[in-house]
């Protein structure tokens, strides 16, 4: 598939302006793999981030995927007060304080739920995408937002990759649901997964909440996720004015990570810990087209 490849610069400390404040990743398809676990070098590199900058994580899984995924695979210790998790595309905010917190959460109607539901089986229906095996529900009720999996939650990855690679029968999906459930929030997530949640209820939502509750200006923010083009769930982010970078997995986001350190000057985990000194450094990210 053809990509844009977008690039920017930041200014890093040594330069004379501000570094950024709050660095917020998605979650699935950028820490991690899909409903997998951080692995040992994302782990510490997020550590690092913690003891210099606020971190905050917004995805579309509800909060026992977090604590499986991230929160079990960090260290159990005192930079996680810096940290800020956003369950359900920012429909919900857990923050630490000798334990995690709940701050909110915008949870859906019973009437609400059973309109999303029946218009999501509406939409199969006519979208008419074959499934031979399911791997437990395809639809959840995650309280604020009712997530579609199209080969069910505990889908292998390996299966969950083939699915729906270039997303297109998701964005059928979409272009059939949208018109069926008007006031909601509609957006392709994860491998196989589409969200639904309130209107403006979405990761643009859980942003300005981050600056309201952080008091951290949006100009001193950056976006890191795998899905910021048109229908993708963190493409709401892009209408704030955040600073966004597009990764394709893990792998990306490792580099990215790794440079952010270089230009606070702390990145033990990479080639460029020495880098400290450097006052500019680029990103490339990648849209899909």
């Amino acid at each position: 598939m053809a990509r844009r490849v977008e690039t920017f610069a930041l200014q890093g400390s040594k330069g004379g302006r501000i570094v950024k404040k709050l660095i917020v990743f998605d979650l699935d398809g950028t820490l991690a793999e899909s409903k997998s676990s951080l692995d040992a070098e994302m782990s510490a590199l997020l550590h690092d981030l913690l003891s210099t900058v606020q971190v905050a994580v917004i995805s579309g899984g509800d909060w026992p995927q977090f604590e499986k995924q991230l929160i079990s695979n960090l260290p159990q210790d005192e930079r996680l007060v810096n940290l800020s998790l956003l369950p359900t595309c920012g429909t919900k905010f857990f923050q630490y304080a000798e334990g995690w917190k709940k701050i909110y959460t915008e949870d859906f109607t019973p009437d609400e739920k059973e309109r999303i539901v029946t218009a999501l089986k509406q939409a199969l229906g006519v979208a008419d995408f074959k499934v031979e095996k399911l791997w437990g529900e395809a639809i959840e009720d995650r309280g604020s937002q009712i997530t579609y999996s199209a080969l069910g939650q505990q889908a292998p990855l390996e299966e969950k990759n083939k699915w729906d690679p270039d997303f297109s029968k998701r964005k059928k999906i979409k272009a059939i649901l949208d018109p069926l459930i008007p006031g909601f929030s509609v957006r392709i997530g994860g491998a196989t997964s589409i969200d639904v949640t309130k209107s403006g209820i979405d990761k643009a939502y859980g942003i300005r909440k981050l600056q309201d509750l952080l008091g951290i200006s949006l100009r001193d923010m950056i976006f890191i996720g795998d899905a910021l083009f048109p229908g993708g769930n963190d493409f709401p982010v892009k209408a704030t004015g955040v600073v966004c970078i597009s990764v394709r997995g893990p792998m990306e986001t490792k580099a990215v990570t790794e440079a952010i350190l270089a230009c606070l000057g702390h990145c033990p985990h990479s080639q460029a810990a020495g880098a400290g000194s450097m006052s500019v450094f680029g990103f490339a990210g990648h849209q899909p087209q």
